[in-house]
C-alpha cells in the first residue's frame, strides 16, 4: 500500500491558492475604479450585485453578450504584450450590447491558465478595468481558474460576459422603419480588432515572420505591437448620438466582416449596397492581403477592413448623424445605402476597397 502519512496538497497538483488570493487583492482597486451608478464594484462575494432601479430605467429590457479574444491571445503571449487584450475582451462584448441600443451596466471576466502568473494576470485584468471604464460599465466580478494540464506553459485564455439595459421602446434595430434609400454610415476601426487572427497568424507563418519583426508601414513598430492595437470601444459615442438622433440600426463589424455582419441588422427584402472604395483600406489590411495573397472578397468577409461599426439612418438625417459622430471624435464614412432585395438581406459591393 502507498504510504499516505505525508498527504498530497492542492499545491502538489499545481494549483496555488495563495497566488489566486494575491491576485484578488491586487485587482480589488482595479474593480473599484470602474464604479458606476448601480454598482460599487466591490469584489469578494460569491456573486456581483447590480441595482437596476438606481439607474433610472422605466421599462427596461436586459441585454446580455459574451465573447472572448480568440487567437489574438497567441500573439500577446508570444510578444509578451498583455496590456491590451483585456480591452479587447470588454470591447467584443459591450460593442455587441450597444448595437441593440443598450447601455452596458456590468461586466464579469474569466481568466484561465495552467499556472497562474500573478504579475501577468494583473496586467491583463488592468486592461479589462480600462475597457470597462471606457464603456461606462462596472467590473463586478469574475473567475480566475488555474488548471494544470489544460494549457501549455505560459498560455492563458479569456472570456467575458456583459449585461446592459435598454428601454423597451428603444430596442434596435428598428427594422420596420428601414426603407430603400436609407444611408449606411461606417465608423472607422483602428486596426484588425479581435477577429481573423487565425488567418493573420497563418500569414505570418507562411512568410516566416514573428511578432518581433518590424512592420514596413509603421516605422519603429513591431508586428506584435501593431496587431495588438486594442479593439475600439464605440459605446459612449453611440449612446451620445442615440440621445440626439434617430438611428434605425447598428452592426458591429467582427468576424465575417461587412459581408456577414451588416445583414444581421437588416430586414428581409432590403439589401445593403456598399461602396468599398468610399474609405481607404488601412495599411495593416493592405499588407496582410499582399503578404497572404488574400482575395478581396475573402478580406471583406474575414476582417473589418477599416470599418468597425455601421449605422443605418434616414437619408435626410445622414449629414446630421455624421456630424454628431464627428463631434464625439469618430471618423465617419458614408459607405452605402439600402436597396430593394428579394429575400434574406445581403451585401453587394459596387466598388472594391481603395488602397
Amino acid at each position: 500500500m502507498t504510504d499516505r502519512r505525508n498527504g498530497l496538497t492542492y499545491a502538489d497538483s499545481g494549483v496555488d491558492i495563495d497566488a489566486g488570493e494575491a491576485l484578488v487583492d491586487r485587482i480589488k482597486p482595479l474593480a473599484r475604479s470602474t464604479r458606476r451608478v448601480g454598482a460599487d464594484a466591490a469584489l469578494g462575494g460569491f456573486g456581483g450585485l447590480f441595482d437596476l432601479k438606481a439607474c433610472g430605467f422605466k421599462d427596461p429590457v436586459l441585454v446580455a453578450a459574451n465573447d472572448g479574444v480568440g487567437t489574438k491571445l497567441k500573439l500577446a503571449i508570444e510578444s509578451g504584450i498583455h496590456a491590451h487584450v483585456g480591452i479587447d475582451l470588454v470591447a467584443m462584448c459591450v460593442n455587441d450590447l450597444v448595437v441593440q441600443g443598450a447601455e452596458p451596466l456590468f461586466f464579469l471576466d474569466y481568466f484561465a491558465s495552467g499556472k497562474l502568473n500573478v504579475d501577468e494576470a494583473e496586467i491583463v485584468i488592468a486592461g479589462i478595468a480600462d475597457g470597462c471604464r471606457q464603456a461606462g460599465c462596472a467590473l463586478i466580478g469574475g473567475e480566475t481558474a488555474e488548471m494544470p494540464g489544460m494549457y501549455a506553459k505560459g498560455d492563458y485564455d479569456l472570456a467575458g460576459f456583459a449585461v446592459g439595459a435598454v428601454e423597451r421602446d428603444a430596442i434596435l434595430p428598428r427594422s420596420e422603419a428601414m426603407v430603400e434609400g436609407d444611408v449606411v454610415l461606417g465608423l472607422a476601426s483602428n486596426g484588425v480588432h479581435s477577429n481573423g487572427f487565425s488567418l493573420v497568424r497563418r500569414v505570418l507563418e507562411s512568410n516566416a515572420l514573428t511578432v518581433r519583426d518590424p512592420v514596413p508601414f509603421d516605422a519603429g513598430t513591431t508586428i506584435g505591437q501593431n496587431l495588438l492595437t486594442p479593439t475600439r470601444i464605440y459605446v459612449k459615442p453611440m449612446l451620445a448620438v442615440l440621445k440626439q438622433h434617430a438611428v434605425k440600426g447598428f452592426a458591429h463589424i467582427t468576424g465575417g466582416g461587412l459581408t456577414e455582419n451588416l445583414p444581421r441588422a437588416l430586414p428581409d427584402g432590403l439589401d445593403a449596397e456598399i461602396d468599398a472604395a468610399a474609405w481607404a483600406l488601412p495599411p495593416v489590411f493592405a499588407w496582410l492581403q499582399k503578404m497572404g495573397g488574400i482575395a478581396t472578397g475573402e478580406m471583406l468577409r474575414t476582417f473589418n477592413c477599416g470599418i468597425g461599426m455601421t449605422a443605418v439612418v434616414a437619408a435626410d438625417a445622414a449629414d446630421a448623424v455624421t456630424a454628431a459622430f464627428a463631434a464625439e471624435g469618430e471618423t465617419v464614412f458614408r459607405i452605402g445605402r439600402l436597396v430593394r432585395g428579394d429575400g434574406e438581406p445581403r451585401v453587394a459591393y459596387t466598388r472594391l476597397p481603395a488602397t
